[in-house]
């Protein structure tokens, strides 16, 4: 009845329509002038309306007073329906009385009566008739059928009067006390039913609820986004959103986000992303890895389902995570470069997270314009050390479905990281493709695959070694999954050409690893490898042959390595080695075919066989391994080894004599290894001859060492690897002749001399491969046969160093195998006496046997005029090295066997005991044995070739640096197969024994530095000083070139460097250091490393250690110890600076050479890089350069004599010429404050400017007047020159009067005053010569130091014109002064 709401017929459609509207804009205008209506006064305007009810029975009441009923309900309304329906009017009348009732309740007090129920009348006859309770007038009218409709619609027009007023408190009481799912509908509606005016209270209101709660996240930040808030209130909104970010759920985390990344401003977009990506914890999003492992410990398959549908939705949720990031990062530009803001001011490894590295991601693959800044940002962070590998590892392991729609990023910056010359950067690269081989699809999986075989088919040193890398590191770890790709990886065999040995070397591994790791998917590569190989091994250039060689034995070690069960290799061994055998044996006999006709391949044959053992040692097959290795060991002593007797038959250029025998009283059963016959027999011409025997075995010379390489591995595999089979040939004597060859070599012919030089290189090589083999045994006799051989190796070395010199054209006998044969021959002054420049001679190797020094500077010097200032000591050696030339050994190294990593363990001796046996084993007496000078400085001299060639980013063998043909790591086949972290491992192994034998360098310069001046008295050995100046030079270089690598600045890298750190910091307080902060450390070893500055013997060790402790100082450090280091650093600086620059011969020039050369090498060199003539001069060491350069300049001159009337013409022209030089060096250095603009560069030009233009003028002018009329163009010329100077120390001034500098103005006034008499002093000097017409004053403008005019004081037009008039009379005067006349109007 009531729901249906119809009209009465008599009411029409068009004058309810209008009449609703009329209400409508009534109720509108009351709502928002929100004026009350005066309350009606009772009943005197009686209307339709009061009528009708009071005939009805109803008595309306005004104020406080309810209406009262006289009669019953039911008879109330049905008298007044009668009474509606019989009126004249009706149906008029109805609206007549709904408008009655309309004004009637305008008055609230009255309105509030209608709505409380009705109070019976008083009267007597009511009392009987009204119940005790009545309902209100409204509902009695709502009952009404014809009134009913628009008392619905008047009062629904009437409920947004009395909305506003309290509806928001009543609203959140009511959302607090309802159940959720009613809380969220209700928020959701807020947006619709809130007034604009409301929204901020609301807003607040939902903050605080926010804060109470996690259940209603998301319905509050939905509202909340749909609100328009004010700018401070949505911001604090902002805030609260922030505050939940940690600890709200997962699923509402991409709700929080978008909120927050919702209409960031550019003022505090920064601001608003860094407290975001400060919040947001990736690693809270996700289940961890280790999650998968133990669900297959769950017991119930429900539990495991449970937990792996769990992983898919917290990945799912991260997924939509990133969308929301994706799409504010595309649409929002501010949020894009806020992001690369806040991630770039993050200054620590612990403040970055994987979430830096995937929005960095996003960031490339999103935005293109940002796409260059990211990948610099990137790049940055990498060098420093923020991004280490296993952050790259926790991003794609546990947010692969997040990363893989960044793929094409990832792929695009992995092939640019890997052109890095940094190698931090270039392992980033590498890192990223490993990653993505291991998570991704296969369609990726594919991609990597094809970006790292187009890498090594490129032809680039960088790019190929690093792919073959990453593909070792695949197939290693992802066999499996790398054998669906072995297709791609076989086409490398295509470029094989491109490839050197030690890359060949990794390919055949990754082949062979494929082929033989599964059967029959493998049987395919393995018959393209054996294809190869044959080709190569039957082809005859020799190049060829060594390719097939390395990969026939490559493949060899893949068949004989041992199968693990896990694997199921177990069970395939038998199988796959009868398959195998018969192409292996084919393989076998072609080797050896190919190996019997040329001596070369076989020791290379052996050299791999060697690598191969020595690589996988433990790993192989014993078996597989006799099987090919055992006849080639047997063959050693059959070739090589001879018993010991005191005369050899046969013909030989020169007596065989039996020498080095370390076991001279064992006759029974003694050896020798018969070196000098096998040398003969190896001539060309007994070649020849032996090969026309076709049944007679040609043994040569060069498989001498490779084949004990090969026999001591081998023999230590099958041992355990004790080596107590083969430890006579440590100490068994050689074959040779007499080596006392001092004043013989003269009387020998050629052929006799190349053969005496060929034998020495041969033992040499041997008693080389003899210490790499027993280096590490742990007898004492033992170690004392090894320190033996060292004196043996230097003594050797000597000798060699003699007759080289006397055998020009000389090519020796190659030593390594693998490599094209050097070039050209070797020239025997590489390593000669080399002087400093400007005639401050080096120091000359101290040792035969060690090389010359290796510095930057060394490499650059030239030679010039010798210095008259050498101690006694320096000319004594420079007498002794004239009077007996010996050819350095550098440029031979390529002949020499390469030294083992191992060999270095020596440096823990000290002094041993060599027992000398008698027949009867008792030990009859003993000898002291040292680790000498001349060995220390042979180990160190190969130790420090080896870092440079490992550690130095200019030398690393992973950027190419010789520009010659030619394998770069010819020498460093055994180094390059280990890492440069391996390296340094080693090396910081060693820094305790390293440590020791520098301080007692330190001990021995400080006794013997003092008595340099008195060679004589204090009977000082010249030989041992030299020995001991190049041990301490090679021992700072070694120090040098560690805490150089820049493989420190990698976070894997910290604790290897901490380990450095620590071993030279307990050195001053031993046993303290463990838990010292990595800052104390890097103080600690720098005040160690500093002590040794009192003890430096040379200028060379200074500019070493001075570089060492510049590298110390760039580790990550506060500043005010970097400060304190720094000021260490420049005071050294300084110091070696005055001393070249004091024992120069011409201070002048040299000032000119590091100004013109030192300092645009600077200018032109990166952000962090150094000249490369002076390393020391770098960005920050200008300043001290600039100080030093510009105080020598200013009292060199002032050395040179005034001028005088009686010197002649001669004179006058040569102090001229001083004049000229000093000028030009100063106009050089006044000129570098365009480019170096600092304070102190500043303060040094205005102080040393002034006093130059002083001495100028107290020493130069004299000069100048009396040589004006004889020199006119020398002076005009010095004058204009000057000029130019004179005007930029103007500039100067200037600069600091704007800058109002007060440091820099006070040395204005004093300059200026000497610019203004330099002026009238070279007036006077044109008067002096009678061309003063020739003077003209003009007025210079005041421009800042790059020359641009200062417009705030700029001079008028006609100015201008005078200047240019000035320069236009000095063109046509020769003898004009117009050099003064600017800066005359500067003094001005």
């Amino acid at each position: 009845m009531v729901s249906k709401r119809k009209l009465s017929k008599i009411d029409s459609e068009e004058s309810s329509k209008a009449d609703l509207q009329s209400r409508c804009s009534e109720t509108k205008k009351s709502r928002i002038s929100d004026k009350r209506a005066p309350a009606q006064g009772g009943l005197e305007n009686e209307g339709v309306f009061e009528e009708l009810l009071r005939t009805s029975g109803i008595i309306l009441k005004a104020g406080e007073g309810q209406n009262e009923i006289a009669v019953d309900q039911t008879a109330f309304q049905k008298k007044l329906r009668v009474a509606l329906e019989k009126h004249p009017s009706y149906p008029g009348v109805v609206k007549q009385f709904i408008s009655g009732l309309e004004s009637h309740i305008k008055d609230r007090s009255q309105f509030k009566n209608c709505l409380l129920p009705c109070t019976p009348a008083r009267t007597e006859a009511s009392r009987t008739l009204v119940h005790s309770y009545c309902e209100s007038l409204i509902k009695l009218l709502l009952g009404i059928k014809i009134l009913q409709p628009a008392v619905v619609t008047l009062l629904l027009e009437k409920i947004p009067e009395f909305f506003f007023d309290d509806f928001v408190k009543k609203l959140m009481q009511m959302l607090s006390v309802s159940p959720v799912p009613i809380q969220h509908d209700i928020i959701t509606s807020l947006p619709e039913i809130l007034e604009d005016s409301q929204q901020n209270e609301v807003a607040r209101e939902l903050s605080c609820l926010l804060k109470q709660g996690r259940r209603l996240t998301v319905p509050i930040l939905d509202a909340l986004s749909r609100l328009d808030l004010d700018a401070e209130l949505l911001a604090e909104v902002r805030q609260s959103a922030m505050t939940i970010v940690p600890s709200v759920k997962l699923e509402d985390l991409p709700v929080v986000v978008k909120f927050i990344l919702h209409n960031v401003k550019a003022a505090d977009a920064v601001e608003v992303i860094s407290d975001l990506r400060k919040s947001l914890d990736l690693s809270s999003c996700v289940l961890p890895l280790q999650m998968l492992g133990s669900q297959r410990k769950l017991k119930s398959q429900a539990q495991a389902s449970s937990s792996m549908s769990q992983m898919t939705t917290s990945q799912n949720c991260v997924k939509v995570l990133f969308d929301v990031i994706k799409l504010a990062v595309r649409f929002q530009k501010d949020v894009s470069e806020a992001w690369i803001k806040a991630i770039e001011n993050s200054t620590s490894v612990s403040d970055h997270k994987v979430l830096d590295l995937i929005i960095l991601l996003l960031i490339h693959s999103t935005n293109s314009k940002n796409r260059k800044q990211t990948e610099k940002l990137l790049r940055s962070k990498i060098r420093l050390g923020f991004m280490p590998e296993q952050l790259v590892q926790n991003a794609f392991q546990n947010h692969s479905m997040v990363i893989k729609d960044f793929f094409p990023s990832i792929l695009s910056l992995a092939q640019t990281f890997l052109h890095s010359a940094h190698p931090a950067v270039v392992s980033f690269g590498s890192c990223m493709y490993k990653q993505a081989f291991a998570v991704f699809d296969s369609y990726c999986q594919q991609e990597v695959v094809c970006a790292l075989v187009t890498h090594v088919c490129s032809g680039n040193e960088t790019e190929l070694d690093i792919s073959l890398d990453v593909l070792t590191d695949l197939v290693i770890l992802h066999t499996s999954l790398l054998m669906r790709y072995a297709t791609f990886v076989k086409t490398i065999l295509d470029s094989m050409q491109k490839l050197n040995p030690c890359q060949i070397r990794k390919l055949f591994y990754i082949l062979s690893t494929l082929a033989f790791s599964q059967r029959q998917e493998g049987s395919y590569i393995q018959d393209d490898m054996h294809m190869v190989i044959r080709k190569w091994l039957s082809s005859s250039v020799p190049n060829h042959k060594q390719m097939g060689i390395i990969g026939s034995v490559t493949m060899m070690g893949s068949v004989a390595l041992k199968r693990n069960e896990a694997d199921g290799g177990s069970l395939e061994r038998p199988e796959l080695s009868i398959e195998c055998d018969g192409q292996l044996s084919t393989l076998l006999d072609l080797v050896g075919f190919c190996c019997e006709q040329t001596p070369e391949i076989l020791a290379l044959y052996y050299d791999e066989l060697a690598n191969l053992i020595e690589k996988q040692k433990g790993n192989l097959d014993l078996q597989l391994l006799d099987k090919f290795g055992k006849s080639l060991v047997e063959d050693f002593p059959n070739d090589f080894v001879v018993d010991l007797s005191p005369t050899v038959d046969g013909s030989f250029l020169f007596p065989v004599k039996s020498l080095y025998n370390l076991d001279e009283d064992e006759t029974q059963g003694a050896i020798a290894i018969n070196l000098l016959p096998l040398v003969s027999q190896s001539e060309p011409s007994r070649v020849t001859d032996e090969m026309s025997n076709p049944r007679k075995r040609v043994v040569s010379p060069i498989c001498l060492s490779p084949c004990f390489r090969l026999l001591r591995l081998y023999t230590g595999e099958q041992n355990n690897g004790s080596l107590e089979e083969i430890d006579a040939l440590l100490g068994c004597p050689l074959y040779l002749t007499d080596l006392e060859v001092e004043g013989k070599l003269d009387s020998l012919s050629k052929q006799e001399r190349e053969f005496l030089c060929s034998l020495l290189f041969y033992a040499l090589n041997w008693f080389r491969e003899v210490v790499n083999a027993f280096c590490q045994q742990q007898d004492a006799e033992m170690k004392g046969k090894v320190l033996t051989r060292l004196q043996n190796i230097t003594e050797l070395q000597n000798v060699l160093g003699k007759c080289l010199a006397a055998t020009p054209g000389y090519v020796p006998p190659p030593a390594t195998f693998d490599s094209e044969a050097p070039e050209g021959v070797p020239s025997i002054n590489a390593g000669g006496p080399m002087r400093k420049k400007n005639g401050k001679k080096k120091k000359s190797d101290s040792s035969k046997a060690c090389s010359a020094e290796r510095t930057q500077a060394d490499e650059s010097s030239d030679g010039n005029q010798p210095d008259t200032e050498l101690s006694e000591l320096e000319k004594s050696a420079a007498e002794r090295e004239t009077a007996s030339p010996l050819a350095q050994l550098q440029s031979y190294r390529p002949y020499f066997r390469e030294l083992d990593l191992e060999v270095f363990s020596v440096l823990h001796c000290g002094l041993l005991t060599k027992s000398v046996l008698d027949t009867e084993m008792h030990t009859e007496a003993s000898e002291v044995v040292q680790l000498g000078p001349a060995e220390l400085c042979f180990l160190l001299d190969d130790m420090c070739w080896k870092l440079e060639h490992v550690l130095t980013p200019g030398s690393t063998r992973r950027v190419p640096f010789l520009k010659e043909k030619g394998n770069k790591d010819t020498g460093f086949s055994h180094l390059c197969q280990r890492s440069p972290k391996e390296v340094a491992e080693c090396v910081v192994k060693l820094l305790k024994p390293l440590c020791n034998h520098m301080e007692n360098m330190h001990n021995y310069f400080q006794t013997v530095i003092p008595n340099q001046g008195v060679v004589n008295e204090s009977g000082l050995d010249i030989q041992e000083y030299q020995l001991m100046s190049s041990c301490y030079h090679q021992l700072l270089q070694t120090f040098r070139l560690l805490f150089a690598w820049n493989g420190f600045s990698q976070h894997e890298n910290s604790n290897l460097l901490r380990s450095a750190l620590q071993v030279l910091a307990d050195r001053l307080k031993p046993g303290e250091t463990e838990f010292l902060p990595l800052e104390e450390l890097i103080s600690e070893s720098f005040q160690y490393l500093l002590n040794f500055q009192q003890s430096v013997p040379s200028f060379q060790c200074a500019f070493i250690l001075t570089q060492l402790l510049m590298a110390i100082s760039e580790k990550p450090m506060t500043g005010w110890k970097r400060e304190k280091m720094a000021f260490c650093i420049h005071r050294e600086i300084v110091s070696h600076l005055l001393v070249y620059l004091e024992h120069t011969d011409n201070i002048l020039k040299a000032i000119e050479e590091i100004s013109s050369v030192g300092i645009p090498e600077l200018i032109n060199s990166a952000k962090d890089g150094c000249s490369s003539t002076y390393p020391t001069l770098s960005r920050q060491t200008f300043p001290v350069f600039f100080r030093v350069m510009m105080a020598q300049l200013e009292s060199s001159v002032k050395s040179i004599p005034a001028g005088k009337p009686s010197d002649s013409s001669e004179v006058q022209l040569e102090k001229l010429l001083k004049w000229n030089i000093a000028v030009r060096n100063f106009h050089i250095l006044i000129n570098l404050v365009k480019v170096f603009d600092s304070r102190p560069v500043l303060s040094i030009c205005l102080k040393y400017g002034r006093l130059f233009v002083e001495a100028f003028l107290k020493l130069a002018m004299p000069l100048l007047d009396h040589s004006f009329k004889k020199h006119r163009d020398d002076v005009q010329s010095l004058l204009k020159t000057l000029q130019l100077s004179t005007r930029q120390l103007h500039h100067m001034c200037g600069h600091s009067k704007i800058h109002q500098d007060l440091g820099l103005t006070n040395h204005v006034p004093l300059l200026k005053k000497s610019l203004e008499q330099f002026v009238y002093r070279v007036k006077a000097m044109l008067a002096f010569n009678h061309c003063q017409e020739a003077f003209w004053v003009g007025i210079l403008k005041n421009r800042d130091l790059q020359g641009e005019e200062i417009l705030s004081q700029a001079t008028a037009a006609p100015e201008e014109d005078s200047e240019d008039s000035a320069d236009s009379e000095a063109e046509r005067e020769p003898g004009s002064a117009d050099s003064d006349s600017d800066s005359g109007g500067a003094g001005r």
